[in-house]
């Protein structure tokens, strides 16, 4: 080289990876706590995670040829041969919905359902093959479970060792994914792909497959409020109508069929919002006579107390305190603050209160239900702004939560304790400190 000058080298991947190596090795006791080994640690528990799924499938298949039944006689599936009648009046071509139904009831979700377990009515030999199904749960729950670490990753909000809470220690969504055969954790699974393209920025494909996650169940709606507000900050008004146009485009397209046989009959089914829940199955209310959890205005109640609890969230906790409403409907170019990008904590703590706020006054939360914010539980309690509230309490609250889950059949105490985490929780989340958007991250640094 020209002046005798030797261009120093960088280090090559060998070295690269013994570096990591020791680095690992040296910090080996806080491999569990710092959030940067996220993808380590998920990644041994998600292979953990393959083996447990087919331990308890093959337990389940174990215990019926113990005792000589089958595996449907032991209560592994409650749903799913009611999922199976009602595809299979539609394959029959029956398409008005008002005349669809299963041993449970008639059928109450829209047309994204039927489609999903057509499928897997044909590829369980017209439902006939439950052990086929479970393990396709199984890879549902795997596929859930890599988008749900993904987007931990991102966030680096929660230390590693909590992510064995998020799967391995959970008994109720194990039974919800692979033994219950459940359509929640299909449409859960759809919502994180969602999340995870909401964060990548590719806001049309993450508005496409999450309209798609609510068309198999609407409880996904719960996160529309957050989505709504997401959307304006990063588009503003006319752009969000578009995106929101979309979602509804989908929903028309898949119910099409419907549509065109009975639309009243479709709408009022599919998108029931007033069906009432029986108090039999209440995970969250057991604490109340049965008159009032049935009344109308009880419901009426905490319709306004949610729907004031979101707007208090949106206009104090998610919005800049000098940034105006009507700013946000504004092109972000056109807005008199400069335009500030949401962070990814930003994004999934408005997404995720939003479906937390909903989950905390529901008219009534079923066993299945859990499944529709238990990977969230995590991010959100390390969001929380109370200090004192360390480690230990925060996994003790996950563990109450779970037990009040796990409670069957639920008690006064298991409604109460559910009730109690989920007020302490939510005041920890209205006192936290919003997350810095990117601009002022940069002013700070």
């Amino acid at each position: 080289m020209a002046g005798g000058v030797k261009k120093k080298s960088s280090p090559g991947p060998p070295s690269r990876v013994r570096a990591t190596l020791g680095k690992l090795w040296q910090e080996k006791h806080l491999v569990l706590f710092k959030a940067e080994y996220t993808i380590l640690v998920a990644s041994v528990l998600w292979f953990l995670e393959i083996g447990i799924n087919i331990w308890v499938i093959q337990k389940v298949a174990f215990a019926a040829d113990l005792f000589l039944l089958s595996p449907d006689s032991l209560d592994t599936e409650i749903d799913w041969k009611a999922y199976m009648d009602e595809v299979e009046g539609v394959i029959n071509g029956t398409y008005d919905y008002t005349q669809l139904k299963g041993d449970t009831g008639p059928l109450v979700y829209p047309a994204g359902f039927v489609y999903i377990f057509t499928a897997l009515y044909y590829v369980t030999n017209h439902g006939v093959n439950i052990r086929l199904a479970q393990y396709l749960f199984a890879v549902f729950y795997l596929l859930t479970l890599l988008l749900v670490f993904r987007i931990y990753h991102r966030t680096k909000k929660v230390p590693p060792y909590v992510f064995f809470f998020v799967c391995c220690a959970s008994y109720r969504i194990h039974s919800i994914f692979v033994l219950r055969l459940f359509n929640d954790p299909v449409a859960m699974m759809m919502l994180f792909g969602a999340v995870n393209f909401f964060l990548d920025g590719r806001w049309t494909l993450g508005c496409g497959l999450y309209s798609l996650a609510v068309s198999v169940k609407m409880n996904v709606l719960l996160f529309a409020p957050g989505l709504l507000f997401l959307l304006l900050s990063e588009f503003g008004l006319m752009r969000t109508i578009s995106k929101l146009s979309l979602c509804a485009a989908i929903q028309l397209l898949l119910g099409l069929p419907f549509l065109m046989e009975n639309p009243i009959g479709y709408m009022t089914r599919a998108f029931d919002l007033g069906r009432q829940f029986m108090f039999t199955w209440t995970v969250n209310w057991r604490f109340l006579p049965e008159w009032l959890f049935l009344s109308r205005y009880f419901h009426l109640v905490l319709l306004a107390t949610h729907l004031l609890a979101l707007l208090l969230f949106a206009l104090r906790r998610w919005k800049r305190p000098e940034e105006s409403i009507i700013e946000l409907l504004k092109e972000p170019g056109k807005r008199v603050l400069l335009a500030q990008k949401l962070t990814s904590d930003q994004m999934v703590l408005i997404l995720f209160t939003s479906n937390f706020i909903g989950m905390c006054f529901s008219r009534s939360l079923h066993y299945q239900f859990y499944v529709w914010y238990f990977h969230t539980l995590p991010f959100l309690l390390w969001s929380g702004g109370v200090k004192k509230l360390a480690h230990l309490l925060r996994v003790l609250i996950l563990g109450l939560v779970e037990l009040s889950w796990n409670t069957y059949p639920s008690t006064i105490y298991s409604s109460a304790a559910l009730h109690l985490c989920h007020l302490i929780m939510l005041l920890s989340l209205w006192i936290a400190q919003p997350p810095a958007r990117q601009g002022e991250k940069a002013k700070s640094q």
